[in-house]
């Protein structure tokens, strides 16, 4: 009893248990195979039986070889049995097998939504995309114009990029190249008509025109364009307030008597509300020294009527014209002053007298019909109200540039110097002079460069050697290149960036030029003499003969804004 019980209480691990339960298993599965080979074997047949059998196997017909083979069709058909089948289980079943393909997505529910404009306007485009380039195309070639010349562009650039399909003038100088286009453009040589040994390469050429004159230069501070965000939270004391005003003052009015002198072709004047344009007599067309300002303001035409400061709007609207003779002769009666504006300014100052006797008579025509003083003072302003608003609708617009010309350029310079609004005590860059900015060296003046960048540009798998150049351009650095590179490449071409604040400068030359009467009635001959006469007035200004012609130029497409320039060897320019 013992020894029973001792082996009742004995503990079997698990992996006894596991060996055990496997070898159950093999025993089950050999018994199953050995049954089932029982079952399987035949019975043996007697010799009748395969007698028999032998008989009807030699009766069976020969199979042909060449005979179609039914595999294919009875596999189809078995196929075809089978896909009935399945067809028939899940149509019986199809609420069990969406429930057991979780990876099925629901149904998607129709929800109408809000009208979207953009997204509409989106889709439009996607659809149109291929005919809106084809238009684009098409409208490019139209606007593109075709001259055997580079027009004059007098819009101050922010950027250029030139483009060539062989090799461009080299942007890393040698210590040649870089000294001889120093001493080129500071003693005004043209490398190609001077007998010198300073180096003529393209290089040096090149070098030379990306040299300008500015003052004030203040290294930390962006003075063009002016309205910079770098220049926000920056503080000048009161004592270098001074100290600029006086050296801009002295360097201002060197500038300008070297513009008198014909020294100078032309230069820039950028306060923080305007920016003038200050040209030599013979540039675009004009036979007298003037100046362009804008945008102008009210404010400012009145303080140039109190000066006596003549002037006229070349851009004005025709449909405005109306609204501003009334709102001139508004002025002038509260202001109790005679003004002339534009070329029809002496006539209204003769007329002033039977104007204001025209109101008198209006004024006792009212109050002969009971008309109650109060009454009479509200209308009046009321009208001069909307006069003034007429009048002030185009302020701070390209329609508001101002043109002076011939004396009146001399009492503008006064202007300038004396008015308090031309350096500005709040805001950005607040008691600093505006930036002053030539061509040719003048008083107090710092020379400054632009920074070329060459690389390689791949379009439409042709290789493309291209310069890129970012800062201050002035009007003449275009001419200057384009010159360069029609004596030493194919072709090239030349995209541009202007500033916004400078694009009226050449739509008002271009409109002077068109509406000049005397271009309109004189003969080619003495626009041509005009032209020559122009370009040896100002043959010792310090530029290229070339730059100066085409600063001196008149006639059609002699100005044009520049956006792209083409030019190919014996076909001229293309532009837009």
């Amino acid at each position: 009893m013992s020894t029973e019980t001792t082996l009742s209480s004995t503990w079997t691990r698990p992996d006894d248990f596991i060996k055990l339960q496997r070898l159950k298993q093999k025993k089950k599965q050999l018994a199953a195979r050995v049954s089932s080979n029982n079952n399987n074997k035949r019975p043996e047949l007697d010799e009748n039986d395969k007698c028999k059998l032998l008989e009807a196997k030699i009766a069976q017909k020969r199979k042909n070889p060449f005979a179609k083979s039914t595999d294919g069709a009875k596999k189809q058909k078995t196929d075809d049995s089978q896909e009935s089948s399945i067809c028939e289980l899940t149509t019986t079943n199809t609420s069990c097998f969406i429930r057991e393909t979780p990876t099925r997505p629901p149904p998607a529910k129709l929800v109408l939504q809000k009208f979207d404009a953009q997204a509409f306007a989106k889709l439009l485009h996607q659809q149109h995309a291929a005919q809106a380039e084809e238009e684009d195309d098409a409208e490019l070639a139209a606007r593109q114009k075709h001259t055997s010349h580079l027009p004059m562009d007098w819009c101050l650039k922010t950027r250029v990029r030139f483009f060539c399909p062989t090799e461009l003038p080299a942007t890393q100088l040698k210590t040649s190249q870089l000294a001889s286009g120093l001493t080129s453009f500071v003693r005004c040589f043209d490398t190609n008509h001077t007998d010198s040994t300073l180096d003529i390469s393209d290089a040096t050429r090149f070098n030379q025109c990306t040299y300008y004159w500015q003052h004030p230069h203040i290294p930390w501070l962006t003075l063009f364009p002016r309205s910079s965000k770098e220049n926000n939270g920056i503080t000048i004391g009161e004592r270098e307030r001074k100290a600029l005003a006086e050296e801009w003052d002295y360097s201002f009015r060197g500038l300008f008597q070297l513009l008198r002198a014909r020294q100078c072709p032309y230069f820039y004047l950028c306060a923080n509300t305007f920016t003038v344009l200050f040209r030599a007599a013979g540039c675009g067309g004009r036979a007298e020294m003037h100046a362009l300002v804008t945008p102008s303001t009210r404010g400012m035409r009145n303080a140039l009527r109190q000066e006596g400061i003549e002037y006229s709007m070349p851009l004005k609207r025709d449909a405005a014209s109306g609204g501003s003779l009334n709102s001139s002769l508004t002025e002038e009666h509260t202001n109790e002053t005679t003004t002339k504006v534009g070329e029809n300014c002496a006539k209204e100052g003769t007329e002033e007298k039977p104007a204001e006797d025209d109101e008198d008579d209006d004024d006792d025509w009212l109050e002969s019909l009971g008309v109650d003083e109060r009454e009479l003072r509200r209308i009046k302003t009321t009208h001069e109200r909307k006069l003034q608003a007429a009048e002030m609708s185009e302020d701070f617009s390209d329609n508001s540039l101002l043109l002076i010309e011939g004396v009146e350029c001399q009492g503008f310079f006064s202007y300038l110097l004396n008015a308090k609004s031309t350096i500005s005590s709040v805001g950005r860059l607040a008691g600093v002079p505006p930036t002053l900015l030539a061509s040719v060296a003048f008083p107090k003046a710092t020379m400054q460069n632009l920074v070329p960048r060459s690389k390689k540009v791949r379009l439409d798998g042709v290789d493309y050697h291209s310069i890129d150049i970012k800062g201050l351009i002035l009007p003449t650095f275009l001419p200057s290149v384009a010159t360069l590179l029609c004596e030493t490449r194919q072709m090239f071409s030349a995209t541009l960036a202007s500033s916004v604040n400078t694009l009226s400068f050449s739509k008002a030359t271009q409109k002077l030029l068109e509406s000049s009467p005397e271009e309109s009635t004189a003969p080619e001959e003495d626009i041509a003499s005009g032209q020559v006469f122009g370009e040896q007035n100002l043959s010792e200004c310090g530029l290229l003969p070339a730059v100066v012609g085409a600063i001196c130029r008149t006639g059609q497409h002699a100005v044009g804004l520049l956006e792209r320039v083409c030019y190919q060897r014996g076909e001229g320019y293309a532009w837009s």
